[in-house]
């Protein structure tokens, strides 16, 4: 065995170490930063002083053998999976960019000179992505639902159009413009927040095994999908603000049969957790350098996420990242931020946690609480916020990421007189980083860059 182990490091050292390929948490045995014939004779090493470092089970299945050997070959021949990035990161969720962009195009065509983005001096942008990376930013968020054909008319013309083919083509263009990419998956028709988690229509029937099973398969093909279009995501969340469970039944189903998670009732949360547990599974599987984000909102109540992860821990599901939504018109005060980041930075030390939603209006109200008084709706209110959030966050090292919701949002020239049709969104948020009104870049858009730098 001895003499075989070493001819195969020989013979394959010099192919191996010419393709090389870059690292791999699982096969980058050495720590190095890469997967290539130093880790193939790291795991040599370890069999041949009978070793069990568990750096060398680069297959995960609790031994250190020629099936570890074997697989590091295959990673190095395929190219391994980059190490993921370890932030911090910044951007947005851009996922109507595309859409915006398709009718701008549609404006050019009947002459419209409108319907750009712009930067803050009124310069056009050519390509958004790369201009943001251009600004700072290094990252960007995209949602995919199920099914949204099978959704509302209304929650078709607020943003629910994010199939797994347009999730694809956007999610290239990210990874290729060289920012991380973060996946949110809302296993739902529609929007999943903490008061709508419905169970897609094509998934109706199934019983609580069959749709844990089906959770797997549909997170392991869109992944599968997303890798095999160069689309591979960084971070992925395995659901949208799922504060209370997730996937409670169909749509139409009666308020007391919905099957949701509560505080201090214990129904439902084993349910949960499976389905989480098989979502995990397909993105370890699939896309093992992801990092996993569970994402909830219950920011102005700290004991209620304090519980959801509780309850992650108890039941084991598997996890990288907690992930926080904050809108102050929500939930309150930066220091109402502050106790929750306290209370989860405490309470899980082994964790790193990202803001993976936040925002903020330049004009008009949004949302139930009224701030204006200390960020004015206003551009220089819009960007005193922002540096008001990331000032709050400095203190958190653990804090790893910052997405704005929403930043593309940007009717400038779509809304007028017979152009009402090409409206994006129907109804219009004002909190996003460009002007409605001019199409220009607001101030608050410059200052993001400022949280990588923050440090």
């Amino acid at each position: 065995m001895n003499k075989v182990l070493r001819l195969c490091a020989l013979t394959l050292a010099m192919a191996l170490t010419a393709l090389g390929a870059s690292a791999a948490s699982s096969g980058d045995v050495n720590s190095d930063g890469e997967v290539n014939i130093a880790d193939v004779n790291a795991v040599i090493g370890i069999i041949l002083n009978q070793g069990s470092a568990s750096a060398g089970d680069v297959n995960g299945d609790g031994e250190v053998n020629i099936a570890d050997v074997n697989e590091l070959i295959d990673m190095i021949l395929r190219g391994a999976a980059p190490v993921p990035y370890d932030g911090p990161v910044v951007g947005g969720d851009i996922s109507m960019l595309t859409k915006y962009e398709a009718h701008q195009r549609m404006a050019t065509r009947y002459g419209i000179n409108y319907a750009h983005y712009y930067d803050a001096n009124g310069q056009v942008i050519s390509d958004v992505i790369s201009w943001v990376k251009q600004q700072g930013w290094n990252a960007a968020r995209v949602r995919l639902f199920v099914n949204p054909a099978n959704a509302s008319t209304a929650d078709k013309g607020q943003g629910v159009i994010q199939n797994l083919d347009s999730v694809i083509v956007l999610g290239r263009r990210i990874k290729q413009a060289g920012l991380q990419f973060m996946l949110d998956f809302h296993y739902s028709d529609s929007w999943a927040d903490p008061v709508k988690q419905y169970t897609p229509a094509d998934w109706a029937t199934l019983d609580d095994e069959a749709l844990t099973s089906r959770v797997y398969e549909y997170t392991r093909d869109c992944l599968k999908a997303l890798k095999a279009a160069g689309a591979t995501p960084d971070y992925i969340q395995t659901g949208n603000e799922i504060s209370y469970g997730m996937l409670w039944g169909p749509v139409g189903t009666p308020a007391a049969n919905l099957k949701k998670c509560y505080m201090g009732d214990e129904a439902n949360w084993d349910r949960f957790a499976n389905l989480l547990k098989a979502a995990g599974r397909a993105c370890r599987e699939e896309c093992p350098g992801a990092k996993i984000i569970l994402h909830t909102e219950r920011i102005a109540k700290t004991n209620i996420l304090l519980n959801f992860y509780n309850q992650m821990k108890s039941k084991q599901v598997d996890y990288d990242i907690i992930g926080l939504s904050y809108y102050p018109y929500f939930h309150g005060n930066l220091s109402t931020l502050t106790a929750a980041l306290n209370s989860v930075s405490n309470s899980y030390q082994d964790k790193d946690i990202m803001i993976v939603e936040t925002g903020y209006s330049y004009k008009y109200k949004v949302g139930d609480l009224d701030f204006s008084s200390t960020w004015p709706l206003t551009y220089e209110g819009q960007r005193r916020f922002a540096v008001d959030l990331i000032n709050t966050l400095k203190p958190y090292a653990r804090v790893k990421g910052l997405f704005w919701w929403f930043p593309e949002a940007n009717e400038y020239g779509l809304g007028g007189n017979n152009w009402s049709a090409l409206h994006v969104n129907d109804q219009w948020y004002n909190a996003g980083l460009w002007d409605h009104a001019t199409g220009r870049a607001t101030p608050a858009l410059y200052e993001l860059e400022s949280f990588v730098n923050r440090r």
